[in-house]
């Protein structure tokens, strides 16, 4: 039997990268410039009169800061399935932005409403939650398998790009919160998200364009439903619905279960540590000095420190250090990277959890101190978070895509909602906060060290070169040891 011929390779990046790049850094910046100011503005605007003691207020605003961001990663679940199975990821990115350039308008209007503040959080969780899987996966859908080894860069990149739009938002949009008032600092965001929707919409005509599988009698839940009235009948208990499914669609459910049973167990538990650098470090840092050499800090800007790590240390990691380990016969896959990870973020925050016992016995400790554990947990975040993006597209079929980029994003839903209801509840205060989410990390990064023993990778492709804005039917599938 012949060989197929090879492949030839294409070392060039799709032309129409550059626009989902554009779009996303601005995007990022939106999101990351009012994200970033939002605990601070509940805490000493919004919430002010109405809990007038400061410790409530904290907390209240650490909860209200959490209850968004769950909203903001429950909604890629709606977000790709719709782009999936519908709409297509571009006019759902489209539509979406519109919404989400809509709710930047209200927080710039309402800064002393709660109602109207409130539902300009509700349009942006839907807006940047919605389009969050799809931004990704469209990016991802560009390649076909003549350029299919430029993913690994394009997601890196993809993850500069965002912590480019973070760096700015977080040294300059709490400077405004200061000097100007929210009006500005939320309308300035909210500037920059029409900016991003623009540029994305100008590269429309070059797109590659995946088509929605519309109604899909092989869908995920048909497959299960299937599978479980034909129990026995393969070695797979899935394999069971291969009598009525394509076997395209059984592997694509198996995908869908096997990252889910590797990231949802796990992962949530480095998200509650991450999104607390916007809340619980914040207030952490409103206790300590805030001058600096001169300059004095606002307690929401010590946030530039990470997205500016990022930028310096995924370059260095990726052309130094991985290749390093590479060399030395103990190769960083992506299965050793992210319980790493969990590691480097438990340890950033029994840091910080020495820090606030020393503030707690009476030492005033200045705000430069929390760089270190700002460079722990961008460790932990880049050896998590560049490597699940790029793990949960290469691990999904092309009619799946979206919606595993989905389960990927939910675990933030699942650690925020998590967070959320212990702030409310104010279970934790203190140091024994920060110990306390250490300890779980820690636990989960053993747990899912062993899971990922066990888990065989499985990269799926797009198989032959595709043009802008034609419906492609087929996508391919290779295989690979763990």
């Amino acid at each position: 039997m012949a060989e197929s011929p090879a492949v030839p390779q294409n070392n060039k990046f799709p032309p129409q990268i550059p626009f989902i790049i554009g779009n996303e850094a601005c995007e990022r910046f939106s999101f990351y410039g009012m994200r970033n100011i939002l605990t601070v503005f509940l805490i000493d605007y919004l919430l002010r009169n109405a809990v007038p003691d400061t410790g409530l207020r904290e907390a209240q605003g650490k909860s209200l800061m959490h209850t968004f961001m769950a909203g903001v990663y429950f909604f890629p679940l709606i977000g790709g399935y719709l782009a999936d199975r519908f709409f297509g990821k571009y006019r759902t990115i489209l539509w979406l932005s519109i919404v989400y350039c809509i709710g930047h308008a209200l927080l710039a209007v309402f800064e002393n409403n709660a109602t109207g503040f409130y539902t300009g959080l509700a349009l942006i969780a839907v807006g940047s939650g919605g389009i969050k899987p799809c931004v990704a996966a469209m990016a991802g859908d560009q390649f076909n398998e003549s350029n299919s080894h430029l993913v690994k860069k394009l997601f890196a990149i993809f993850y500069w790009t965002i912590n480019f739009g973070s760096f700015f938002a977080s040294l300059f949009i709490p400077l405004l919160l200061k000097n100007f008032g929210p009006s500005v600092a939320f309308g300035i965001p909210g500037v920059l998200m029409f900016i991003a929707t623009v540029i994305f919409w100008a590269g429309r005509r070059h797109y590659v364009m995946v088509p929605p599988t519309g109604a899909n009698p092989h869908s995920f839940l048909k497959v299960v439903s299937s599978a479980l009235k034909n129990r026995g009948q393969g070695g797979h208990w899935l394999d069971g619905a291969k009598s009525t499914h394509p076997d395209e669609a059984v592997e694509g459910a198996k995908a869908v279960f096997r990252v889910s049973g590797l990231m949802l167990p796990f992962v949530p538990f480095f998200w509650m540590l991450f999104d607390q650098k916007a809340s619980t470090w914040v207030v952490q840092a409103r206790s300590m000095d805030l001058n600096v050499a001169g300059y004095e800090f606002q307690p929401s800007q010590m946030q530039f420190v990470n997205p500016m790590l990022v930028m310096l240390l995924i370059p260095f990691l990726t052309a130094v250090v991985y290749p390093l380990f590479q060399r030395s016969g103990w190769e960083l896959t992506p299965l050793r990277r992210m319980p790493l990870g969990l590691v480097f973020g438990a340890v950033s925050f029994i840091i910080a959890g020495f820090f606030q016992v020393a503030m707690e016995g009476g030492t005033t400790l200045n705000i430069a101190w929390q760089i270190l554990p700002y460079v722990v947990l961008t460790l932990g975040e880049i050896l998590m978070s560049t490597t699940g993006l790029e793990f949960a597209y290469t691990q999904a079929p092309r009619q799946m895509k979206g919606t595993i980029q989905s389960v990927w994003l939910v675990t933030n839903t699942l650690a925020n909602v998590a967070v959320a209801i212990a702030a409310a509840l104010n279970v934790f205060s203190g140091s024994g906060q920060f110990f306390f989410y250490g300890g779980m990390a820690l636990v989960a990064a053993v747990g899912m060290a062993l899971v990922a023993r066990r888990y065989v990778v499985r990269d799926w492709y797009q198989t032959s070169a595709p043009l802008p804005t034609e419906e492609r039917s087929a996508a391919g599938i290779t295989a690979k040891s763990a």
